[in-house]
């Protein structure tokens, strides 16, 4: 196993920190994430079916109203 120097170690992190701070200054970053998705599943059929089962399955969790017949 080979020991990389400090200095050498150190200097990587530095360069992947700018990168970083480069990547969250960039205009897309102040760009709220779900501006960048908005729309992708329109007119997605199969995303409409994962809505309606995910619904559906909600509403079977939830108590049955029952109607008071007094």
């Amino acid at each position: 196993m080979t020991s990389i120097p400090l200095k050498d170690r150190v200097a990587a992190l530095e360069t992947e920190v700018a990168q970083l701070k480069a990547k969250l200054e960039s205009p897309a970053a102040k760009e709220p994430w779900w501006h960048q998705i908005w729309g992708s599943f329109a007119d997605d059929s199969a995303f409409h079916e994962a809505m309606r089962l995910g619904r559906q399955y909600r509403e079977s969790q939830s108590p049955q109203k029952t109607i008071n017949q007094d």
